[in-house]
């Protein structure tokens, strides 16, 4: 059994390199007055909350000011949030929480959106020789570390019968992925929306298999647990406005498209394809929708990736009604 100190600097270990691709600031002392948020592409909702300026509008009464930061995926957004530098983490897939809860970090699960196993895919060249996931033996992979992508791919060589030692699979963040991809120097790429939608019309690229039937890919909003404690009041306004967000997109997929296209320097069908693969339900986090997170952390441990089981029950969820951290099966 491995001690806390030993467990923490295990994880770091395995993770080196990939908070490198996190902004770097100072983790200044935050105050009640001033809420820390971080996010990355992916991020649909809060990204919308964010332009449309709805969130300080509705946060303003409580006298609470935003600061904002972007990451290039979720892991280095939850060491953020475990180093007390932001206190909110917009949406990461359903696996960055478990390398999270491995580091021992402070965290609690606020909500989560129901699952879009759609969302995100193995991509492969259209005239190559991968027609099966079995074919993925001995191929070069680009995905991107302790993403949800990650999972899809360990589950679907699971399926396949390929041990992953047998593939050659590269970490890389989601835009050197796709340049590795686009020039062939990997074989397949396995990501996320919107990045699988940015690619996924070329008459080159094909599809080999998405989540549906492999991962459920669901995403999670996490708060730090000293800002949840200290403002609830908070968290509360933060749910209803994204589910709010979630219920616009749902209704407005042409409008919500025009307006995420600037930010996200895609063309409006290439996102409006992709936030159809997303379910954009945001609801709270209760044990009945909280099963695969033991399967991904089971998972992750047979691939040696984690150093030591994680018992996904222990995990803190908020529960609104009371008003305080409880654990996942309470």
């Amino acid at each position: 059994m491995f001690s806390r100190t030993r467990r923490q600097l295990l994880i770091r270990a395995a993770l080196v390199g990939v908070a490198a691709t996190a902004p770097r600031f100072a983790p200044a002392a935050a105050t009640g007055t001033n809420l820390r948020i971080g996010y990355q592409k992916s991020s649909t909702l809060i990204t919308v909350l964010k332009i449309r300026g709805t969130l300080e509008s509705a946060l303003a009464p409580l006298g609470v000011r935003i600061s904002w930061s972007e990451f290039a995926s979720g892991l280095p957004l939850t060491e953020a949030l475990n180093a007390e530098a932001v206190d909110f983490s917009a949406d990461v897939a359903d696996t960055v929480p478990i390398f999270a809860q491995a580091a021992n970090a402070s965290f609690v699960y606020v909500a989560q959106e129901a699952p879009s196993p759609g969302a995100q895919a193995i991509l492969v060249k259209r005239d190559g020789p991968l027609h099966t996931l079995r074919d993925l033996r001995g191929k070069n992979i680009a995905v991107t570390k302790a993403a949800g992508s990650h999972y899809l791919l360990l589950a679907a060589l699971a399926q396949a019968g390929v041990p992953p030692a047998d593939t050659r699979i590269h970490y890389l963040a989601p835009a050197d992925g796709r340049a590795a991809f686009e020039r062939g120097s990997v074989d397949a790429w396995v990501t996320w929306d919107p990045y699988v939608a940015s690619v996924d019309q070329d008459p080159d690229v094909r599809v080999l298999a998405d989540g549906n039937g492999l991962a459920s890919y669901q995403r999670y909003y996490l708060a730090s647990r000293r800002f949840a404690a200290e403002r609830p009041d908070v968290l509360a306004v933060l749910f209803e406005q994204l589910r709010g967000a979630g219920a616009w997109v749902r209704s407005s997929p042409r409008d919500a498209a025009h307006l995420l296209a600037p930010v996200w320097g895609l063309d409006a069908p290439t996102i409006e394809r992709a936030n159809a693969r997303r379910s954009y339900e945001v609801r709270a986090v209760d044990a009945a929708n909280f099963g695969e997170q033991q399967k991904i952390a089971d998972i992750f441990l047979r691939a040696g990736l984690l150093p030591a089981p994680v018992d996904t029950a222990l995990a803190q969820r908020w529960d609104f009604g009371k008003k305080q951290a409880v654990a996942i099966g309470v």
